[in-house]
């Protein structure tokens, strides 16, 4: 449940971040505005890229990329991808065992190839989850740098929990 209910919240901010951006020309989503990855566009293809090669690690089939590669110059491409892993991730987290998520599990970094790691399971499926948060928080900044409000953000604002 906790990680079906991380999913539904990173669906959740996804769609509302993306709805924000849709409203930014092009030239500005593309602009170099000092974040890690450069622009707010570089920033959403680097949270999709980092989702895909976790994903890829955790189903077995691995999806290999830069982590500042531009996988979708196009936006409207980008979005759509985005909801297409949103949906696989959280189609995912509803077949998670608590046996899976205890055992250890052993992945290579792209960023150190040619060492191996193990962790638990949860422990790297929780990075998977605040890795997007992190740079969404990003987003977020940078979005209101601009002008743009991304409205409520927190998780007890999560609409399945809309108690109104």
């Amino acid at each position: 449940m906790y990680y079906t209910t991380l999913a539904e919240y990173n669906y959740w901010m996804n769609q509302k971040l993306y709805a924000v951006c849709a409203d930014i020309p092009d030239a500005k989503r593309k602009e170099d505005l000092g974040a890690f990855f450069k622009s707010i566009h570089g920033t959403l293809n680097h949270i999709l890229i980092g989702d895909r090669i976790w994903m890829g690690r955790f189903t077995h089939q691995p999806f290999i990329a830069k982590l500042d590669e531009d996988l979708y110059a196009d936006f409207d491409e980008l979005r759509r991808a985005r909801d297409r892993t949103d949906q696989d991730i959280l189609n995912w987290t509803t077949r998670l065992s608590p046996e899976w998520l205890n055992a250890p599990f052993a992945f290579t970094s792209t960023q150190q190839p040619v060492k191996t790691r193990t962790r638990p399971a949860w422990l790297l499926v929780t990075h998977l989850f605040n890795h997007q948060t992190h740079h969404r928080g990003q987003l977020a900044t940078l979005l209101s740098q601009l002008g743009y409000d991304l409205g409520r953000t927190d998780l007890p604002y999560l609409p399945s929990f809309d108690d109104s």
